[in-house]
């Protein structure tokens, strides 16, 4: 038995700067959650018992993340209670990979709808609040594990890129983010957050500034104490032909810190017809591979390369990426490996410019590209994260 699984809609919050005194500090992830649960049901007048399935990711499942926020925000909301939840952790990949999970579950008959996104409360629960299994020394040292960010500075240096590919790019995306917003490009789609008292906190996103090259290279690195505290010794076991790793990444042209939640509603055409819903897109198809761990950071290439030969398409049938900004050099790898324009590519900006809630972002860029796409009049999109571990993940979308 197969089916199509559509995007009946895709909406978000706005992102909060991730740090106490940001615009979504004081808001719960729960509440985050539940804003978006609301909304989804009253702009399409759902019956909520045909919903049968809610997958919510998290970076940091624990605390007010933890044991399943899926299923709670449900039972705190006004949901009926057949709607059930799973919590989801697929490190920055969670929020796409919960909506090829419930893509796939429609696809295959089981489920005729259903809901995928994230949640992140970044000033509430830190990055590490979980803590790691990779945190361990032994484990760090068997499996060469280093900071990220330094896997990002690696990445760099291996290709060839400098401090001012990476910094032309993060102004670029800054300029986009700007643009998209002034213009309006994202009202659609995003979700005013509510205090308890109904009261809007946050209408836009908080982390957007006007940003120039010039300015962005006064700003030190971020990871060189990695590399001096031992992170760039331990990495020549894996690249020996490294001296020393030049580190080029900031906070401006590294993914923002920040707070945010994304929802997406999947179904089938019946249920879709049964609840008076016009599909948006369709999921043609997805990926999932693994690459080297120690960079951890390559993984979009060869995901989409194999998200493309499943689809039997090739880059140019795609008119518009969507890759998650986690770091420049992230960006600039996948652009020459794919051979991607850059009038093809993160066109309203990225996490660079907007920030990167970690659980929710897959979900939110796929939102934000199939709205773009609609704006454009143009088809298909190929949306595509890494991951910690070396995870890459990629999802085809066609709007119908």
């Amino acid at each position: 038995m197969s089916e199509e699984a559509y995007i009946y809609d895709a909406i978000r919050t706005p992102r909060g700067k991730g740090k106490p005194g940001g615009g979504l500090h004081e808001i719960k992830p729960i509440d985050l959650v539940t804003n978006l649960l609301e909304e989804m049901k009253s702009r399409h007048q759902l019956d909520t018992t045909q919903v049968t399935d809610f997958v919510c990711a998290t970076g940091e499942p624990v605390n007010e993340q933890g044991q399943n926020i899926a299923k709670t925000a449900l039972v705190y909301s006004s949901w009926d209670d057949v709607t059930v939840g799973a919590q989801l952790h697929r490190y920055c990949a969670g929020g796409l990979d919960a909506v090829n999970t419930v893509a796939m579950k429609i696809m295959s008959g089981i489920e005729s709808m259903g809901l995928a996104g994230g949640v992140e409360s970044m000033s509430r629960l830190g990055i590490g609040a979980s803590g790691a299994a990779a945190g361990d020394a032994w484990v760090a040292m068997k499996s060469y594990g280093i900071s990220q960010g330094l896997g990002a500075d690696l990445m760099a240096q291996l290709d060839g890129v400098t401090r001012e590919d990476v910094d032309r790019y993060a102004a670029q995306s800054q300029a986009r983010a700007a643009h998209a917003r002034d213009n309006g490009y994202f009202d659609g789609s995003i979700v005013p957050v509510k205090d308890l008292n109904g009261v809007n906190v946050l209408q836009h996103d908080e982390l957007i500034r006007p940003t120039t090259p010039e300015g962005l290279a006064g700003l030190n690195p971020s990871f060189t104490m990695f590399n001096d505290f031992g992170h760039g010794d331990f990495l020549k076991f894996k690249y020996p032909q490294v001296e020393r790793v030049e580190c080029i990444h900031t906070p401006g042209n590294s993914s923002g810190v920040v707070d945010g939640a994304s929802l997406v509603l999947l179904g089938n055409k019946q249920a879709g017809d049964d609840q008076g819903l016009k599909p948006r897109a369709r999921i043609r198809t997805c990926a999932l591979t693994g690459t080297e761990p120690t960079i951890m950071l390559a993984g979009p290439a060869p995901a989409s390369e194999k998200a493309l030969q499943q689809a039997g398409m090739a880059t140019s049938d795609i008119d518009l990426f969507e890759l998650n900004e986690a770091f420049a050099a992230v960006v600039l790898r996948f652009q020459q490996l794919m051979d991607i324009p850059d009038d093809k590519i993160n066109v309203n900006g990225g996490a660079i410019a907007m920030g990167h809630p970690i659980g929710a972002t897959g979900a939110m860029i796929l939102g934000t590209v199939l709205d773009e796409l609609e704006r454009r009049d143009l088809n298909t999109a190929l949306v595509t994260l890494c991951a910690g571990g070396g995870i890459g993940i990629a999802t085809i979308i066609e709007r119908v």
